[in-house]
């Protein structure tokens, strides 16, 4: 049995208010061509399909696009949850309907029954599809007070799967969570990370495999056969040096998994430069040049419009990230009480905020000839 992984789409993103959609697109493409080429018995999408519960036109246009290549086009089996971005009814409408083209659509919480299977010489492998859900929707489900967080509401959808499911037949399961040991980035809702919402890797450990989505580095939880098949693009600076892939999983007749990263090529990546201003502005490799670009620029001396410098030859410029952080010297500096401090000092803080550093014996004997040059010349003024 052979199927694709792959969740957090995140169609419709903005990246520092730039549009994401056309880059979405072209990875598409991609993961298309991958799919038809590779003929996977069927493809598993683990939820934030969309970046906000309500997407855009454009957004829905390309979902729509892509559904419809994998399903009437290629015509593999599609299996699809929704995530913490995504709104359960405006993903689920329709779903029963497409069901008959093998589009198999899931917003709302599933009853642990719900499961599609599909077969190879060895025999079944049931899917379970697990929608996100906020813990108070699976305690009015099942009727059960007792289910206070994350943790107890899948411990108890799980353990109704356990009791009803085949021994015999393998197991996937298809959640959106945050399991325990996973590596976070910036750009995952925190909400849905950490504290109450964290959920413990024992509870999934019966499933052959577990197609998670919501972190956005692909990893595996250590130990296990839990797997985040990662987001579609880098959707902050704190996932630079990830790279993005979807899961290609063989399945053998025991349930034991073989799993390939399938790497995916951006139009534009995200990237972190770091140097000197003016090394920075040397022309850069053509193809480098329209990258979502983060730079941390090492020079001391004050620039007047660096932004604007930057885009002239890198048009995608999105940030700069100072040395020092500001936040961090308000909270280290003192504020000095300025009518008893003397000018020397006063300028030490300041050059020492700006640029790290603090003022050398050379630049205090500058500042001390500048200044008495100006009273002298005011003095004369008078």
């Amino acid at each position: 049995m052979n199927f694709i992984h792959t969740g957090d789409w995140h169609l419709g993103r903005a990246f520092y208010n730039v549009s994401l959609l056309e880059d979405q697109a072209y990875v598409l493409d991609q993961f298309i061509a991958c799919i038809r080429e590779r003929k996977p018995d069927l493809v598993v999408i683990a939820g934030d399909v969309y970046d906000r519960s309500v997407p855009n036109t454009d957004a829905v246009k390309l979902l729509d696009d892509t559904l419809t290549r994998l399903v009437l086009d290629v015509q593999v089996p599609v299996m699809l949850i929704a995530g913490n971005h995504d709104s359960p009814q405006r993903l689920q409408f329709g779903a029963r309907l497409m069901e008959s083209r093998r589009l198999y659509i899931y917003g709302l919480l599933t009853h642990p029954t719900t499961f599609i299977q599909m077969y190879d010489d060895a025999g079944p492998v049931c899917f379970y599809p697990l929608p996100y859900s906020e813990p108070p929707v699976f305690r009015e489900y099942f009727a059960d007070e007792k289910i206070i967080d994350y943790e107890s509401a899948m411990r108890a959808w799980i353990e109704q799967v356990q009791n009803m499911h085949a021994q015999s037949a393998r197991s996937v399961l298809i959640t959106h969570a945050f399991v325990m040991g996973g590596e976070t980035s910036e750009s995952e809702r925190p909400l849905s990370v950490g504290g109450s919402s964290a959920v413990n890797a024992d509870i999934l450990r019966n499933f052959n495999y577990v197609a998670l989505g919501h972190l956005h580095r692909p990893q595996t939880i250590a130990g296990t056969t839990i797997y985040y098949a990662g987001s579609l693009l880098k959707y902050s600076f704190s996932e630079a040096d990830h790279e993005k892939s979807i899961n290609w999983v063989e399945m053998d007749s025991t349930g034991q998994c073989k799993i390939e990263r399938i790497s995916l090529t951006p139009k534009r990546d995200v990237r972190i430069v770091e140097g000197y201003l003016d090394d920075v502005l040397k022309a850069p490799a053509q193809a480098n040049q329209n990258d979502l670009i983060q730079f941390k620029l090492l020079d001391k001396r004050a620039i007047l419009d660096t932004m604007g410098k930057l885009r002239q030859v890198y048009p995608n410029a999105m940030d700069i990230d100072p040395s020092v952080s500001l936040e961090q010297t308000r909270t280290e500096l003192v504020h000095p009480d300025l009518r008893r401090t003397d000018t020397v000092s006063l300028f030490n803080d300041f050059f020492q905020q700006v640029t790290g550093d603090p003022l050398g014996d050379e630049e205090r004997q500058a500042f001390i000839r500048i200044v008495d040059q100006l009273r002298q010349q005011e003095r004369e003024a008078e």
